[in-house]
């Protein structure tokens, strides 16, 4: 599967369309660089989930405030790696992307890039990324 994806890109690459980076890297003093969606959007983990179990801890009433982030094709910058996304499939039957194992959210009162109204919350919460992800 791998294989394909990145046969695929090549292919796409060499056409000259480039796909749009589903996934991108921002930067914020004090937080360093973290993972934002196509449109800038910060994306979260939890400490209440485990990583690399599958499973999302953030059921019905969490998701409400922490909506699950998907994304179909990971397309990535520079100086993210393929090999450190995967996708989760949760109870409630949603996909989720998951980062170095942990399931990926968004926080509801995040409006605009440059958002991490949700960094910190409830000592839980916190963008993910290569400086801020354990």
């Amino acid at each position: 599967m791998i294989l394909l994806a990145l046969a695929s890109l090549v292919v796409v690459s060499m056409v000259g369309a480039a796909p749009a980076i589903t996934i991108d890297l921002a930067t914020k003093e004090g937080l360093g660089r973290y993972l934002v969606d196509q449109d800038g959007i910060a994306l979260y983990y939890t400490t209440g989930d485990v990583p690399r179990s599958g499973a999302s801890n953030c059921g019905e009433t969490c998701i409400v405030y922490w909506p699950p982030f998907h994304t179909g094709q990971i397309v990535l910058p520079m100086g993210l790696s393929f090999f450190d996304f995967g996708t989760i499939y949760r109870e409630d039957g949603l996909a989720q992307t998951t980062y170095k194992g942990w399931p990926l959210y968004y926080y509801i009162n995040d409006y605009k890039p440059g958002d991490t109204r949700g960094h910190g919350m409830f000592d839980a919460w916190f963008v993910a990324g290569p400086d801020t992800t354990p």
